[in-house]
């Protein structure tokens, strides 16, 4: 079964490292989606794949890098979009 998840993370983040993680996460489960830093400071993710590999990669997305102090998590069901890789997008 497919499913698909938005994260809008807030806190104390470091963008470039933050970013990092997640991407290597996300390579290493094998989801698809991406990740960037939002105008407002917070960080979207979108994530998405087969069930158990999105349930895997919401546990990274809410633990977070090791000196990251996440504040606020907010975790919203998405549309699956079929993206073919995980990416970091820069505005």
């Amino acid at each position: 079964m497919k499913k698909s998840v938005r994260f809008f993370i807030s806190g104390n983040l470091q963008p470039l490292f933050f970013n990092n993680f997640i991407k290597e996460n996300a390579d290493k489960i094998g989801v698809k989606g991406f990740v960037r830093a939002m105008d407002d400071g917070r960080m979207e993710i979108f994530v998405e794949g087969n069930l158990d590999d999105v349930k895997a990669m919401a546990e990274v997305c809410k633990r977070g890098p090791k000196h990251a102090q996440l504040r606020n998590i907010e975790e919203r069901e998405a549309s699956f979009q079929g993206f073919k890789d995980f990416k970091v997008l820069k505005i």
